[in-house]
């Protein structure tokens, strides 16, 4: 154990006379900037949290999560709302409007989506760090990015009907499709501006206006949907344009509260050429965290294509169309609780608390074991029921009933396996996520799947066993991962994140008192040992021959004993 850091009271009233140290606008201790694990006995990085910090940490993660988890909810009844309007325009409309909402799902939304979350561990580490200019300038690249990908993306969609024929769809359920997403393309630019507003927000424990915004824009559906679809019988063109002015409504809604809150102060960076330098980081992120979402959420359109080559194909498919509804739904619990985590683990991490980020992941995967079965509870028992609620078809009925237990199981390992892929996030790793998802869901999961299901002859039995077996090994996989993470490591990774952001862009946004903590032992009699802490000085000598604007920047590292020369507890002025 170290001797006892002294008290500020102890410490030198001066700075070094012969130095002048640059410090932030809002200076601390240098013995506070250590953090909570350094101070104390190494084996904190190695000990199970006591019941108290158990407590604690699911009070913080779920101050995000259960907004977050609301929000998902009201989002899924638009979606559905959407779908029974489809329903009441005919099964044609139903069918066009259900292959045009799938083509954008992979082509489009899946990779804005994933592209926006790049930009979450930086935001995270950034606000735990209390960098808070990385934060505007992030929120602006991701937007920019989001924007250009939008354009190649619609150029797609213009193309959809020549695509679908290609592929053998029905000419009338194409043409239908095709008017769906041409009405849809302006939903690619408003979220575009969206997504990254709500991961900015989130990033900094902002839940609760998004999920207030939400509630007021799902109210709005409705009566929008039945006057233009009803009132103005625009028919899927109405359906579409609703969807559009919802997320429309949700951005006026979400950019007023920012505003008129002021929450944006802080981190505003008036827009400039700045937000076109440096983007190394971001892309480092975004494109992995794009390929990891798009990887899981393409599998679930596969399923559906396979599914149109089993014996009976409209009830396989009409079944399967009702197990995703299913999943999806489930899927808004584990994905509010992994968003929760990501923004915990990366506050934490910036913060410089390795022992809390590790913790905070202990607690969010036992948590998303929970939730796995719960999910599985829910399944077995609504087996009879479920389906039901979409359709009066037995065969249908009974394959959804026969099914219904295995994506229970499924969910025991796909709520773990997605909380942990928010820790990965959090941590600034969603390369190693897209590695796990390519390697369970098509290296593992697609071969058995189709092995089950066409040469076992287990048919649509045999594709959600396929499933089972890719979300168990991403489960293994991710504990795997997690449990030999270095997160002291972590914390340095953490660092230089925020580092290398500022670095790419203009470094005088912050001036910062930057220190490299580091506890050493030169004395191995454990009774004359004493904290050192390397520190490293941004020295500016003037000379009083020449101008101001000629200073010369010198940066000095040196080592000084916390008992003989500590930083002063309040640092006043520049000298």
């Amino acid at each position: 154990m170290c001797n006892p850091i002294p008290k500020p009271s102890s410490t030198s009233p001066f700075l070094s006379p012969t130095q002048t140290h640059l410090i932030s606008p809002n200076p601390k201790p240098l013995i506070d900037c250590l953090s909570h694990d350094e101070l104390h006995h190494p084996n904190e990085l190695q000990r199970w949290p006591t019941p108290n910090e158990v407590i604690e940490e699911m009070k913080a993660i779920g101050k995000i999560s259960v907004p977050t988890a609301i929000t998902g909810l009201l989002l899924y009844s638009r979606a559905m709302i959407s779908m029974l309007f489809l329903g009441y325009l005919g099964e044609t409309q139903l069918a066009g409007g259900s292959l045009s909402i799938g083509f954008a799902n992979i082509t489009g939304y899946s990779i804005i989506s994933g592209l926006a979350m790049g930009m979450e561990p930086i935001c995270g580490q950034a606000y735990g760090a209390k960098q808070w200019k990385i934060l505007g300038l992030t929120l602006q690249k991701t937007t920019l990015l989001l924007l250009s990908t939008s354009i190649p993306i619609s150029y797609l969609w213009l193309n959809m009907k020549n695509i679908l024929l290609l592929c053998g769809q029905d000419q009338e359920i194409s043409s239908t499709a095709q008017t769906f997403i041409l009405f849809s393309l302006p939903d690619l630019f408003f979220l575009s501006f969206l997504h990254p507003l709500r991961i900015y927000l989130r990033t900094q424990n902002i839940t609760l206006p998004l999920t207030y915004c939400s509630a007021v824009s799902v109210i709005l559906h409705v009566p929008l949907n039945f006057v233009l679809v009803v009132y103005f019988k625009m028919g899927v063109a109405g359906v579409a344009i609703a969807m559009i002015w919802f997320n429309l409504n949700l951005l006026i809604f979400l950019s007023s509260f920012v505003f008129f809150s002021g929450v944006y102060k802080d981190s505003w960076v008036f827009p400039s050429m700045e937000c076109l330098q440096g983007w190394s980081s971001l892309l480092k992120l975004s494109i992995p965290s794009c390929v990891s979402v798009c990887l899981e959420w393409w599998w679930y359109e596969l399923m559906i294509i396979l599914c149109g080559l089993l014996v009976n194909p409209k009830s396989t498919i009409s079944s399967m169309g009702i197990l995703i509804q299913t999943t999806s739904l489930v899927y808004v619990f584990p994905s509010s609780l992994s968003l929760g985590v990501s923004t915990r683990v990366g506050n934490l991490l910036g913060e410089n608390s390795p022992s809390k980020a590790r913790f905070s992941m202990i607690v969010s995967m036992f948590c998303g074991f929970g939730l796995g079965i719960l999910a599985m509870v829910f399944t077995i028992l609504m087996r009879n029921q479920w389906g039901r609620l979409f359709t009066n078809d037995e065969e249908i009925l009974n394959l959804t009933a026969m099914v219904l237990p295995i994506v229970g199981l499924c969910e025991i390992g796909n709520c773990p396996q997605t909380t942990g892929c928010g820790v990965l996030r959090g941590s600034a790793r969603p390369t190693v996520g897209a590695n796990i998802n390519l390697g369970s869901f098509y290296l593992v999961g697609m071969p058995v799947g189709i092995f089950l299901g066409f040469v076992v002859k287990m048919g649509f039995v045999g594709l959600w066993f396929g499933l089972l077996a890719a979300q168990g090994s991403c489960a293994v996989l991710m504990l795997f991962v997690l449990c030999r993470t270095d997160w002291n490591n972590q914390v340095e990774r953490a660092k230089n994140l925020t580092k290398t952001t500022i670095s790419d862009s203009d470094s005088t946004l912050l001036p910062t008192f930057i220190t490299k903590n580091v506890l050493s032992h030169e004395d191995k009699n454990i009774n004359n040992h004493c904290g050192c802490l390397e520190e490293t000085i941004v020295i500016i000598n003037h000379d009083d021959d020449e101008d101001e604007d000629d200073d010369d920047y010198v940066t000095k590292t040196c080592t000084h004993s916390l008992e003989t020369d500590p930083l002063l507890p309040n640092m006043l002025t520049l000298s």
